[in-house]
């Protein structure tokens, strides 16, 4: 009886290694994960995705993700080419795009980006100047991503986009370049003024060239301009003598000229 129950002890116990050992054998992976696969130690191959069988006690695996992963630059203060400091925050998007190199070639591919992000980025930032990097965003994305894309290759990562998100600088280089803005507009609007002022100027100058070749034109303007100042009720209007003289000496010059024309007239009997 003893014998029997001794047996069936071990028999269970078998039973429950065989089965911890059929669990520990079987993998899930998700279709964003690979498996990387070590047998005692060594590198045996990629797996995934799907169910994944491993040797048990031979065989280790570490997942990774081949997701792109958003990765935030902490805040870097930096120097700017112009001796402007400035304190610049990024982000990051890269994803594995080896799964192998990731594991084998780099301890903790995370970790390493992101050092190497945030050293390219104080070190690309420091060789521009400040209106640069205020204004030229995209280029200077461009060149971080390209940079740390370059780095990063050999550990099989791929960095997609590198964003500066916001720049800080001093309040009283704000207020300094508050200032330099308003005068920049305050200068615009001179010229423009000016232009407005030599464009009226060559327009007057023409219609004078035009008035002086005739005198009568030269008057009709005046006494139009005079009308339109008169138009407001209670005011008075002072003419200058030579004025009323040349319009009385034009009034009669045309008086006798239709009384020429009306004696040449048969009146009718």
């Amino acid at each position: 009886m003893s014998a029997v129950l001794v047996l069936l002890v071990v028999l269970g116990v078998l039973v429950m290694l065989g089965v911890a050992l059929a669990a520990a054998s079987v993998r899930v992976l998700r279709e964003y994960e690979r498996g990387v696969v070590f047998r005692f130690g060594r590198l045996v191959a990629q797996k995934g995705p799907g169910l994944v069988l491993l040797v048990p006690i031979a065989d280790r695996m570490v997942r990774v993700t081949l997701r792109t992963i958003t990765h935030t630059i902490p805040p870097q203060d930096v120097i700017t080419r112009d001796n402007v400091p400035a304190r610049v925050d990024a982000v990051a998007y890269f994803r594995v795009v080896d799964a192998d190199a990731s594991v084998v070639d780099i301890e903790n591919y995370l970790q390493a980006t992101s050092e190497i992000a945030k050293t390219t980025l104080r070190s690309v930032l420091g060789k521009a100047e400040l209106d640069t990097l205020l204004s030229e965003r995209e280029r200077l994305n461009e060149d971080l991503q390209r940079i740390i894309d370059e780095q990063t290759e050999p550990w099989g990562i791929k960095v997609v986009a590198v964003e500066i998100k916001d720049v800080g600088i001093p309040q009283e280089m704000q207020r300094a370049m508050a200032r330099q803005a308003e005068a920049e507009r305050d200068r615009r609007a001179k010229v423009i003024n000016a232009e407005a002022e030599f464009q009226a100027a060559a327009r007057l100058a023409e219609a004078a060239d035009l008035l002086s070749a005739n005198p009568a034109a030269m008057e009709l303007r005046y006494l139009q301009t005079l009308s339109e100042v008169g138009k407001g009720e209670g005011s008075t209007v002072l003419m200058p003598l030579d004025v009323i003289g040349s319009v009385v000496r034009g009034a009669g010059e045309n008086g006798r000229g239709n009384g020429r024309r009306l004696a040449g007239v048969d009146r009718p009997r």
